[in-house]
C-alpha cells in the first residue's frame, strides 16, 4: 500500500503545465524505473514538467488495475494475495509522487501550482477509489478477522491492522449516500489544501522588506552580507540596499539583532501576516470550509469531531488527553513569560526607550536579558555554529550511536535536481554495508517552502528483495555571499539536528514491508527531538563547534553560558508553540457551522490568557501543518507529546555511565526506537526501552518549570 490514503497522510499533489507538449507515457521519464547505483535512484536530472500529469494519470490507471486484480481475485483472501498485494501495489506511482513532491516542496512555480490545483481533486477521487472499493475491503475485513492472521509474525499482525484500520477509518465501511458524499468531500478537501498552502507561499515569495545601511544598526555582518547577496537576487535594482524575505530563517535574526524598531515592526507584521491580507491570497474562508467539510465526513463515520477520529490511534487516543498534557505545561510557561517580559521592561526602562514592549521587541530585548544575565551573546555563539561543521557534527554523534559512515559521492555520479544538493553514501561503519543515500538540500530560495522537513525517496523493505534508504533533509538557510561560511543560530542548529534526526530514522529501519515505515504523528516526532540533544555534548562541541575565523573549538566558559541558558526564554518558546498546538485540538472540537476563524483565533487566545507579547507561532492563516494537508490536523500538540518521551528518554542516557554516548543506551535506543519504525506500537517500543512509560516530569526540568506535585 505505498500510495494508499493519501489523504489521510496530508499529501499535496501535482501536474504539468497545460499548455506543455506531453511525451508520449511510454517515453515518459517518470513513469522509468530507478536506474543507475544502489538499487537505483531518481532521475532528478530528467525531471521535466510536461511530464508529471500524464505520468499521474498513466500510474494511477495501473495502480487501479492493480487494485482490481486483488479485490477481484478468485482465490480465498490470505495474507499474501491480499495484504501482500497491496504493498507490491502502486510501485510505479510511488516514484512519480517522489518527483511530485520536489516540485511542490522544492522546486515550485505558478505553472506546477496551476497543474496542482488540476490535479489534486483528481488525485483524492482515485484515493477514493480505493478506499471505498467494497471488494477489496472485504477481502482485508476477511484476512484481519482469520484466525490464521494471528499465527503470523507481530509485524505482520501490525501490517494487517494497519490496512484494515486505513479502510475502516477513511470510509470504508460507507454504503450509498453516505459513501458518495464522503468522496466528495475528499475531493473538495483536496483542493482547498492546495489553494491554502499556495496562498502561503504565495505571500513568502511576494513579500520582502528592504531597508538601507543607515537601518542596518546591530545587525551582524554575516546577515548583512547574505541580505545583501538576496537584494542583489531580486528583481529590479536594489543596489546598496538589503533584503529581508518573508521567511522565519530570515525574520528571526533581524528581529533579535536590529536596533530600527520600525524596521522590526514592519518586518515582524509582514511575517506574521501571511495568508491574512484581505486579498485574493486571504486564508480565512478556506479555513472555515476546511473545518466544516472535515467536521461533516468524520460524523458520517460516527464520531463527535474531527480530533476524537484523529487521536482514536495515536499514543494520546483521546483529544482530552492531549489538551490534558498542552494545559498542564501552559500555565507555567505562561507565567514563565510574565517574568521575561518584566526583565525585558526593565531594561528598555533604564536604556531610556520609552516603550512598553511589543511582540516585535521580545527577541531583541531578550537577547539584551541574555547578555545580561548569563553574559551570552547570541552572535558570539553563532560564530561557531558553521553549518558544514554543523553536518559533520551530525555524522560524528550518527557515527557513536547508530554505526552509521556518511562518504560524499563523486560529484554526478548520483542525479540532483538543483546545484545545491549534496549527495552523501550511508554505510554500516562495521561491515561497509550500504544503507542508503542522504540528500540534502541547505539553501532558501524563490518556489522553496520555508521552514525545515525530512522526507524519504524510498524506505527500506525487504519483502520482495532488499531496497535501501533514500533519505532527504531540506532547509532554508540564507545563502552566503560568495567564500563566506554559513552561520546559524543555536536555534536553527538544533532544528538541524532534529531533521537529521527524522532521516536517521528512515535510514535505521529493518522492516520488511512499506506500510510499516510509516509512523504515528504523536511519536514520530520523538526520535528527531532527541537527536537535538547531541548538539550539546562535549564531543560535538570541542570537535565541531569551532570558530568561523580562528578554527579554535568553543571556549569552555562559553559552553558553560550556553548550557546555563538552556532554560532562557523557554516562556515564548514553549508559549508560542503551545497557542498554535491549543488552537489547533480547539478548531476540530466544535461545531464549526458558521465559524469565522479570525474572531475564533481571536477569542480562544483570550480564553486561554495569551501574553500580548507573543504571537501564535504558526497564527491559523498560514497554519500550513494543519491546513495545507492532514498530516498535522488536531495532530500539532505532537511536538509536546514526543518531548515528554524526548526528555525522559535522555535522562537514560544522562543516567548511563557513557553518557549520551552509552553503547548499552544507544543499542536499546536503535532496537526497540528507531529499527522498528511503525512495526511496533509506539507504547510497547518505549516501554521496552525505558522499561516503564515516560513521565512529564524530565519535561518539566528540562524547560525550567515546576514538577507537578503528585
Amino acid at each position: 500500500m505505498r500510495v494508499l490514503l493519501l489523504a489521510g497522510l496530508g499529501l499535496s499533489l501535482v501536474s504539468p503545465v497545460a499548455s506543455a507538449q506531453a511525451p508520449a507515457p511510454a517515453a515518459n521519464p517518470l513513469l522509468a524505473e530507478w536506474t543507475g547505483p544502489h538499487g537505483g535512484v531518481p532521475a532528478f536530472d530528467k525531471m521535466d514538467l510536461a511530464a508529471l500529469k500524464p505520468a499521474l494519470e498513466a500510474a494511477m490507471a495501473k495502480n487501479l488495475a492493480e487494485i482490481d486484480a486483488i479485490a477481484n481475485d478468485p482465490a480465498p483472501p490470505t495474507f499474501e494475495n491480499t495484504i501482500v498485494a497491496l504493498e507490491r501495489a502502486g510501485d510505479e506511482l510511488g516514484r512519480v509522487f517522489v518527483y511530485f513532491g520536489l516540485w511542490g516542496g522544492n522546486l515550485s512555480t505558478p505553472e506546477f501550482r496551476a497543474v496542482q490545483r488540476e490535479m489534486s481533486p483528481k488525485l483524492a477521487e482515485f484515493n477514493s477509489k480505493i478506499t471505498q472499493n467494497d471488494a477489496l475491503f472485504a477481502r482485508v475485513k476477511a484476512v484481519h478477522e482469520s484466525p490464521e492472521t494471528k499465527k503470523l509474525r507481530p509485524d505482520q499482525q501490525r501490517l494487517v491492522w494497519l490496512a484494515y484500520d486505513g479502510f475502516a477509518s477513511n470510509g470504508a465501511t460507507l454504503q450509498g449516500e453516505k459513501k458518495a458524499r464522503y468522496a466528495e468531500i475528499q475531493k473538495k478537501l483536496a483542493a482547498l489544501h492546495t489553494a491554502f498552502a499556495n496562498n502561503v507561499l504565495a505571500d513568502e515569495e511576494g513579500y520582502v522588506t528592504y531597508f538601507t545601511k543607515e537601518q542596518a544598526g546591530g545587525l551582524p555582518e554575516s546577515f548583512l552580507a547574505a541580505a545583501a547577496a538576496a537584494a542583489a537576487s531580486q528583481k529590479g535594482e536594489r543596489k546598496g540596499e538589503y533584503a529581508v524575505t518573508n521567511t522565519r530563517s530570515s525574520m528571526d535574526p533581524l528581529l533579535t539583532f536590529a536596533h530600527d524598531r520600525a524596521l522590526r515592526e514592519k518586518v515582524w507584521r509582514t511575517y506574521y501576516s501571511r495568508g491574512d491580507n484581505g486579498d485574493e491570497r486571504d486564508n480565512n474562508k478556506l479555513i472555515a470550509e476546511i473545518l466544516q467539510l472535515r467536521d461533516e465526513r468524520v460524523k458520517l463515520l460516527g464520531y463527535p469531531n474531527y480530533a476524537a477520529w484523529r487521536l482514536q490511534n495515536r499514543m494520546a487516543k483521546t483529544p482530552d488527553r492531549a489538551l490534558g498534557l498542552l494545559e498542564a505545561v501552559w500555565k507555567p510557561a505562561a507565567a514563565r513569560v510574565g517574568e521575561e517580559v518584566a526583565a525585558m521592561q526593565a531594561i528598555a526602562d533604564k536604556e531610556g526607550a520609552g516603550i512598553t514592549i511589543e511582540p516585535w521587541d521580545y527577541r531583541y530585548y531578550a537577547e539584551k536579558v541574555r547578555k545580561a544575565t548569563y553574559d551570552l551573546d547570541s552572535d558570539e555563539v553563532k560564530q561557531y555554529l558553521q553549518l558544514d561543521r554543523l553536518r559533520e557534527g551530525m555524522f560524528y554523534a550518527a557515527g557513536r550511536i547508530f554505526g552509521f559512515k556518511f562518504t560524499p559521492v563523486k560529484e554526478g555520479s548520483i542525479p540532483v535536481f538543483h546545484p545545491d544538493v549534496r549527495v552523501w553514501e550511508v554505510t554500516d561503519a562495521n561491515s561497509g554495508a550500504h544503507v542508503g543515500l542522504w540528500y540534502l538540500d541547505p539553501f532558501a530560495r524563490p518556489g522553496k517552502r520555508s521552514g525545515a522537513w525530512a522526507t524519504s525517496y524510498r524506505g527500506h523493505e525487504t519483502f520482495d528483495g532488499k531496497k535501501t534508504v533514500l533519505a532527504s533533509n531540506n532547509s532554508n538557510f540564507v545563502k552566503p555571499a560568495p567564500g563566506e561560511p554559513v552561520l546559524v543560530s543555536w536555534s536553527d542548529a538544533e532544528t538541524f539536528f532534529h531533521e537529521f534526526g527524522h532521516a536517521l530514522h528512515s535510514l535505521a529501519s529493518n522492516v520488511a514491508y512499506p506500510t510499516l515505515n510509516g509512523g504515528v504523528r504523536d511519536y514520530t516526532e520523538f526520535q528527531s527531538q532527541l537527536l537535538e540533544r547531541w548538539l550539546l555534548t562535549d564531543e560535538v562541541i570541542q570537535g565541531y563547534l569551532v570558530h568561523a575565523k580562528t578554527g579554535k573549538p568553543m571556549p569552555k566558559e562559553l559552553v558553560e553560558k550556553v548550557r546555563r541558558a538552556k532554560t532562557f526564554n523557554q516562556g515564548f518558546e514553549t508559549t508560542e508553540y503551545l497557542a498554535s498546538a491549543i488552537l489547533d485540538m480547539r478548531y476540530h472540537m466544535v461545531d464549526p457551522k458558521g465559524i469565522d476563524p479570525d474572531a475564533f483565533e481571536r477569542e480562544e487566545l483570550a480564553r486561554l490568557g495569551m501574553p500580548k507579547q507573543i504571537v501564535m507561532r504558526h497564527r491559523s492563516p498560514h497554519f500550513t501543518h494543519v491546513f495545507s494537508g492532514e498530516g498535522y490536523s488536531a495532530g500539532y500538540y505532537g511536538y509536546l507529546w514526543a518531548d515528554v518521551l524526548t526528555s525522559d528518554a535522555a535522562e537514560a542516557f544522562a543516567e548511563a555511565p557513557g553518557g549520551f554516548y552509552d553503547a548499552g543506551v544507544a543499542k536499546r535506543l536503535v532496537e526497540h526506537l528507531f529499527a522498528p519504525r511503525n512495526a511496533v506500537d509506539p507504547a510497547d517500543a518505549y516501554r521496552a526501552f525505558r522499561g516503564r512509560d515516560a513521565k512529564i516530569d524530565a519535561l518539566m526540568r528540562d524547560r525550567g518549570f515546576p514538577v507537578p506535585s503528585r
